[in-house]
């Protein structure tokens, strides 16, 4: 296990080191096809509400598919995090109602619906640094996912997982731990790609 967390740190360092790499102009090219990929998929295209978050930083974007669901009427929640690194959730009314938060984040600054409200969501938008050829997801580390995954399981919710990712991150290994949760499918600019079918 401590070869896996240590792997982990290892990785994560050199993807975040990668993104550094892009330029503003690449991101914003990026964020435009990646939009346009993930609003193809059925999972996004049939929902009713999506959890989603919002990018920052060299993050692969998100602003452009947050603004185009909601224009769709799709119910789109937003992560809002908690002192304990959990996650509460708030509807998404445009980009004009998000708050600086801590970590550099952007929230929503609307009504708070609790960290039980993603079990709503038929997708949820993951954030990610990569996923491999299994389908199983490498994060910041922070632990808030983990949270959100564990509540969909033990509540037998069984939204599409969904993270968009640059196309060098998709690679062939991620150290795993045993807690971690396969995606259902990563976007990247060149492709999607399904896991489990």
């Amino acid at each position: 296990m401590c070869s896996d967390l240590s792997g982990k740190s290892a990785v994560r360092r050199e993807l975040l080191d990668a993104r550094g790499l892009l330029s503003p102009e690449d991101v914003r090219a990026a964020a435009a096809v990646l939009a346009r990929q993930a609003l193809a998929l059925p999972e996004l295209a049939e929902a009713a509400t999506v959890a989603a978050y919002v990018s920052v930083g060299r993050e692969p974007g998100t602003r452009a598919l947050l603004d185009a669901l909601r224009a769709r009427g799709v119910r789109v929640l937003l992560p809002v995090l908690l002192p304990d690194n959990d996650l509460d959730w708030a509807v998404y009314e445009g980009v004009e109602q998000l708050v600086r938060a801590g970590r550099g984040l952007l929230e929503p600054d609307g009504a708070r619906l609790g960290p039980d409200a993603v079990l709503e969501a038929d997708a949820v938008l993951l954030p990610g640094l990569a996923v491999d050829a299994q389908g199983m997801r490498l994060g910041r580390g922070g632990g808030s996912y983990d949270r959100v995954l564990a509540r969909l399981a033990a509540a037998g919710a069984d939204p599409a997982l969904v993270v968009l990712l640059y196309a060098d991150e998709v690679v062939a290994h991620v150290p795993r731990e045993p807690h971690d949760h396969p995606v259902h499918a990563v976007v990247t600019p060149n492709a999607v790609r399904r896991f489990g079918e």
